[in-house]
């Protein structure tokens, strides 16, 4: 599939694309993204990554010229130039451009970045056998450091190190607790946990970053006539379910049938969760057309 990406207003060969080494993200982390998905030459969610884009921008400080109507328009352009039926959008903007760490000694124009591509996270099989997850020492980073809610490049060193922790146990996915020993999130989705009718995730408050794909299978499980709770949630929630599975943009929903290889349920995805993959994959044909 072609790959491309639009920086700063040009167009350009993924291959090619290149920024500078002293853009604030490549220094320190100081960066937001999303991650969009395409279906049939529609992009999913585009207005909800939008703006959970833009309140982080306001959060952060930075100092954005472009507007939220502007950067849609922009995204939609890039995925209509390169001719893409199905696929993943990178979207990334920093703060700037300069050495040091205090923002008013450097460029503070973000950069921005639009990148068409393809990103597979889990192979085929995970999705009708489900993932082993393994419970990593690394714990998500709690709210009085950096909020949850901004999807932040800087954040995700620690997911990165609980992925590698599960990797070198040989499970499909990591499971993040926060400070004080509740269940967030997986290194890059969100969980949820089916016990008998009542579908359980973990709250806002828990530590985790309130994913677009979560929230839309919180509204199709309702709409299904689920009931659907926030709550504190601990490993023994998850040890003592009769399903579970994970959420994301790049994952969509997938089961998760064992933690620390303690089967949940029977060990084999669930009814539930089977339902609402099916729910959801149908709900992936509402997206902006372009």
């Amino acid at each position: 599939m072609p790959k491309s990406v639009w920086l700063n207003g040009q167009m350009m060969e993924l291959e090619s694309a290149t920024t500078s080494v002293a853009d604030h993200a490549h220094l320190y982390g100081d960066g937001l993204f999303e991650g969009i998905r395409i279906y049939g030459r529609k992009v999913f969610k585009l207005d909800e990554h939008l703006r959970r884009l833009y309140h982080g921008i306001r959060y952060l400080g930075y100092e954005m010229a472009i507007g939220i109507d502007e950067l849609r328009g922009i995204v939609l352009d890039v995925c209509r130039e390169s001719e893409i039926e199905s696929g993943y959008i990178r979207l990334n903007v920093t703060r700037g451009t300069g050495l040091g760490l205090d923002p008013k000694n450097i460029n503070r124009t973000p950069n921005v970045m639009v990148m068409v591509s393809s990103l597979s996270l889990y192979p085929p099989e995970a999705y009708e056998l489900g993932l082993g997850v393994v419970t990593t020492s690394f714990r998500v980073i709690p709210a009085d450091a950096l909020d949850p809610r901004v999807k932040c490049i800087g954040r995700y060193a620690s997911n990165i190190l609980a992925k590698q922790e599960a990797n070198r146990a040989g499970a499909g996915e990591g499971l993040m607790l926060n400070h004080l020993g509740h269940v967030a999130e997986c290194t890059g989705d969100n969980l949820f946990l089916v016990h008998g009718k009542l579908i359980r995730t973990p709250h806002p408050s828990s530590g985790i970053l309130q994913g677009i794909t979560r929230d839309s299978v919180i509204d199709l499980a309702r709409g299904a006539g689920y009931q659907v709770e926030e709550s504190v949630l601990t490993p023994f929630d998850i040890y003592t379910a009769d399903e579970a599975f994970l959420t994301g943009t790049a994952a969509e929903v997938i089961p998760m049938v064992t933690l620390d290889s303690r089967k949940i349920g029977c060990g084999t995805p669930g009814e539930v969760t089977r339902t609402l993959m099916g729910l959801f994959r149908a709900h992936t044909a509402t997206g902006v057309p372009f």
